[in-house]
């Protein structure tokens, strides 16, 4: 029986959890489609979205490292968060156009909405890395009024990042500045909502751990790591055990992909049983 199907595509693609997630909710929605992963090498990507603009039971792809800045030549038009982030993780068919979202946008506030719910005088996040998800995180950040320290191993790419929302140098600072202990005296942070964010890779199963002495670390700050395997890295770990709240990697996996959900089957996905699925994807 033939059923219309969604996908994720990638180099390489095996480790994704997409497939996962998404056949988990259309089942629980009662959809009958198929999601899948399919590996698509650099030299074959025009080559398949040309195959898949003709194939009438395709609902979208979402698109993933190497492919998200060099698919967008293919494509007939982004939608403005994509456009103004640089980079499309998602792609589907509208009335014969190829049209390029990014869902990372979203997908990256979503578990913080119950603090962005509320008044601050301040917002502040100190945010690591500058390639990458970066962009979209840092677009994100500012559209909710975050003064944002940009810290990467590349200075100049952190720089470029600034300039997209708001150059200024005094907010950038080499990685290895908060690998070393500070005696910076913390103000009384009341009414400030102070953010610690990972967007690189250290930390990562198979990656070394990303270095930050927590004198850095304001107090009460939240921590959020986008890394979701391991669930719990080395800076979630020490974060927690200070008594910090932390947000893993997986609260940003599952709100991308009900964004792109969404986009493809035409309808919310259905959250009813989030816990059900995260016990499944940390099995």
């Amino acid at each position: 029986m033939t059923m219309a199907y969604a996908e994720v595509i990638g180099d390489p693609i095996s480790h994704s959890k997409s497939p996962m997630i998404h056949k988990f909710w259309l089942d629980q929605a009662g959809i009958a489609a198929d999601y899948r992963a399919t590996h698509v090498m650099p030299d074959r990507l025009a080559a398949h979205f040309s195959s898949r603009r003709a194939d009438p039971l395709w609902r979208g792809s979402n698109v993933t490292i190497p492919h998200k800045q060099a698919v967008i030549p293919l494509l007939d038009r982004l939608d403005p968060a994509a456009e103004k982030i640089g980079a499309v993780n998602t792609v589907r068919p509208e009335n014969g156009a190829l049209v390029g979202y990014n869902t990372d946008f979203a997908g990256f506030l979503e578990p913080l909405q119950p603090l962005l719910a509320r008044s601050h005088l301040f917002r502040m996040a100190r945010m690591f890395g500058a390639g990458g998800a970066a962009k979209a995180i840092a677009l994100a950040l500012a559209s909710q009024g975050f003064t944002i320290v940009v810290a990467a191993r590349n200075l100049d790419q952190a720089r470029a990042l600034r300039a997209s929302f708001g150059p200024d140098d005094s907010l950038i600072a080499p990685l290895s500045h908060f690998a070393e202990p500070t005696d910076f005296a913390w103000d009384d942070r009341s009414g400030v909502l102070d953010l610690v964010v990972n967007t690189t890779s250290l930390g990562m199963t198979g990656q070394p751990p990303l270095l930050v002495d927590f004198s850095h670390v304001p107090p009460g700050a939240v921590v959020y790591d986008i890394v979701y395997s391991p669930l719990e890295t080395p800076l979630l770990a020490e974060a927690q055990a200070r008594g910090h709240q932390v947000i893993n990697g997986l609260a940003m996996l599952i709100g991308q992909a009900a964004e792109a959900f969404a986009l493809f089957f035409g309808q919310p996905a259905p959250r009813d049983h989030d816990a059900d699925l995260r016990r499944m994807l940390t099995a």
